[in-house]
């Protein structure tokens, strides 16, 4: 690291420049290194209000134990890059992490988590213009629909012009979509095979044109039907880690779901935060390692 992390907030209050001329000098690489897959982590989570990993509800509230997190598991061989809001990911270019990384920035983050306006997730995050300013690599949107909730059609529409200006930039947009419904007052998203099939079929078709957009897409509660859900597009996908049950057996259970789906002929890589950051054994660096193993073909 190129900056103490007890540094941060003094560089921030007294040269808040330092944030553009650090994404200015940062070492860029492509999309899709030499291995042909993609390894990214994930953190953010922390914008929607979403603090709990497991049974701990504010685990991911610590600021500066995230970021210690983030840079272990981008330093670990195989990782390509990081996916966060504006906060987090500037954190990281001034501790000079995100050298030769994959940066994402998360896009729309005003569905606030337990909120009665969580499906109407409007662009409070990066937006397209801010991606390219700083140099990013491609941007991230989760895309909700509850049939019941006209507040997704804002959010539908709002996708599909990010989308738009995505494409016209050049720069990749992962979509990650979920057919959702209220139960007992709170979002759950359906992951069974039909739910997401059908949302694999609505995500792909949004926008002017389909060139620039990946799909990050769930496993579903069957790992079988994987390969079915799969054969809905052509677009490239990466698999969405998910949060896990925290324990050692859910973590290894999540392991064999991945590594199923990792063989399918559309996914190239994984997405995953929280269950490799705050793994149910407290070791990021085996988390981690593991997660790369499992893309290798």
């Amino acid at each position: 690291m190129t900056t103490r992390i007890s540094d941060i907030v003094t560089l921030r209050a007294r040269y808040p420049k330092a944030v553009a001329e650090a994404a200015a000098r940062r070492t860029r690489r492509p999309l899709i290194g030499d291995s042909g897959r993609l390894m990214i982590v994930a953190a953010d989570h922390p914008a929607r209000g979403a603090l709990a990993v497991g049974d701990r509800e504010l685990a991911m509230a610590n600021r500066l134990d995230l970021l210690e997190r983030l840079c272990l598991a981008l330093s670990r061989p195989g990782v390509d890059g990081v996916l966060a809001t504006a906060d987090i990911l500037e954190d990281l270019l001034l501790l000079g992490a995100l050298e030769g990384k994959v940066v994402m920035g998360s896009m729309n983050r005003g569905g606030i988590a337990g909120a009665s306006f969580e499906m109407d997730d409007r662009f409070t995050g990066h937006r397209p213009q801010d991606i390219a300013r700083l140099r990013f690599d491609a941007g991230k949107l989760l895309l909700r629909i509850d049939y019941d909730d006209p507040g997704s059609l804002v959010t539908l529409e709002s996708a599909a012009r990010a989308i738009d200006a995505m494409a016209e930039l050049e720069l990749p947009t992962f979509v990650e979509p979920f057919l959702s419904r209220r139960v007992h007052g709170k979002v759950r998203n359906d992951l069974s095979a039909e739910a997401v099939t059908k949302s694999v079929a609505i995500a792909s078709g949004l926008g002017g044109t389909s060139a620039y957009t990946w799909l990050k897409l769930p496993v579903t509660d069957d790992p079988e039907d994987m390969a079915r859900v799969c054969e809905t597009s052509t677009l490239p996908t990466v698999l969405l880690g998910g949060d896990i049950k925290g324990t050692a057996e859910g973590q290894e259970a999540a392991y064999e779901k991945w590594r199923k789906a990792l063989r399918l002929p559309t996914v190239q890589g994984l997405v995953a935060g929280r269950s490799l950051l705050y793994p149910a054994d407290g070791d990021v660096t085996a988390a981690v390692d593991t997660a790369v193993s499992l893309l290798r073909r």
